[in-house]
């Protein structure tokens, strides 16, 4: 894969088809409804058409319409998501394509509908497109696209971010870094990196702040390994493959920090042909479902999980309602999908059926141009 913005590659705006817009920027709507959910939208800001970095809104009790409240002003290319485990402090990646480094920043939202922000931090790596809390509470961990890079982030009191104690450069011809995640027993950091087809383990030293490479998994030349996702049981990961449409399932042994790759599975039906690109991967809350988009036929893939985790089928694919299905993201009762279609400037949401776990038509949009991202709050 030649050097390019991984936005140019699977990002490059569409003009026709393109939805309408929400204005430059989202003036300041209704006051805030009873028994309302707030949802942070993120987009890009430095590509056409512009975005408007995060935009707060907000979702009514028995609604699934998503409902603008406000932008938060000085915020670029904010494209990932995370809070500390008392829910007071938001952290976003802001990507800053085009600029040597980019940064994360730091958000009071005591208020979730109208976030401060506290100051933004240099990722010491270009396009961070990832970040995670790590369950110490002590560190923001993210990754760098564009350098192919690992950093940790001090939280410091009030929840502002210190200079990075540790950045740890992946090898190879062109990494990639996509994404960095904590396992759920919380002892080893993961990273998934796109450019050298590996998912790398990591020990980490909470008292210093420091990582320590335990092992490099090699996934096949060219799968281009994008997100992962953990079983609800810890025992089982799945990984996105953005270059290939296949979701690779692998087993997870906390107590040795082993990641074996143990099968593959299309996320597409046979015969598909064109651009496919997976994007987002999640798991239900119960473990009996996988969900993946899949950029180019834009679709949410549906895969039933079996064996305890070990087994994935894929049963369905249905239409995202947009173009280009960056993420997507299930609410907080699993009952609507809500996905971030990029090259349409559209949310989506699906409703869910509880029974069969798959999605139904899209029931409503907002426009937002580039969209990339959902939060709940």
């Amino acid at each position: 894969m030649t050097e390019i913005s991984r936005r140019t590659f699977v990002g490059a705006v569409g003009a026709a088809g393109a939805a309408a817009v929400v204005g430059a920027q989202l003036a300041t709507a209704a006051p805030r409804p009873r028994a309302a959910t707030t949802v942070y939208v993120g987009s890009y800001t430095t590509s056409a058409p512009a975005g408007h970095g995060l935009d707060v809104t907000q979702r009514a009790a028995g609604s699934p319409a998503l409902t603008p409240v406000r932008t938060v002003p000085k915020l670029t290319d904010v494209s990932w998501f995370d809070r500390t485990r008392d829910g007071r402090i938001l952290y976003v990646t802001n990507e800053n394509e085009g600029a040597e480094t980019g940064t994360v920043s730091a958000l009071d939202i005591s208020d979730p509908t109208r976030p401060k922000l506290l100051g933004s931090t240099s990722s010491e790596g270009g396009s961070p497109t990832h970040l995670s809390v790590h369950p110490s509470q002590k560190y923001v961990l993210a990754a760098n696209y564009d350098s192919g890079s690992v950093v940790v982030l001090p939280i410091k009191a009030g929840g502002k971010l210190g200079a990075a104690t540790d950045l740890q450069q992946h090898q190879g011809k062109e990494p990639h870094a996509h994404q960095v995640v904590t396992d759920p027993s919380g002892k080893w950091v993961l990273a998934v990196d796109l450019g050298t087809d590996s998912v790398y383990v990591y020990s980490f030293d909470t008292g210093k702040g420091k990582l320590k490479l335990h092992k490099q998994i090699t996934l096949p030349a060219g799968a281009g390994p994008r997100h992962l996702a953990f079983h609800p049981n810890g025992k089982f990961a799945y990984v996105a493959q953005e270059l290939r449409p296949e979701i690779t399932v692998a087993s997870w042994d906390s107590a040795t920090g082993t990641f074996k790759p143990i099968a593959v599975v299309p996320a597409v039906p046979p015969g598909s042909t064109g651009e496919l690109f997976p994007g987002e991967i999640t798991v239900s809350r119960d473990g009996k479902f996988v969900y993946a988009t899949v950029r180019g036929p834009n679709t949410v893939a549906t895969f039933t999980v079996a064996d305890g985790g070990a087994g994935l089928t894929l049963v369905s694919s249905a239409a995202s309602g947009g173009n280009w299905p960056r993420h997507l993201a299930l609410d907080p009762d699993e009952k609507w999908f809500y996905v971030s279609n990029q090259r349409s400037g559209t949310v989506t949401w699906l409703p869910r059926d509880p029974a069969t776990g798959l999605p139904g038509k899209s029931a409503g949009s907002l426009a937002v141009p580039n969209v990339n991202s959902v939060f709940f709050v």
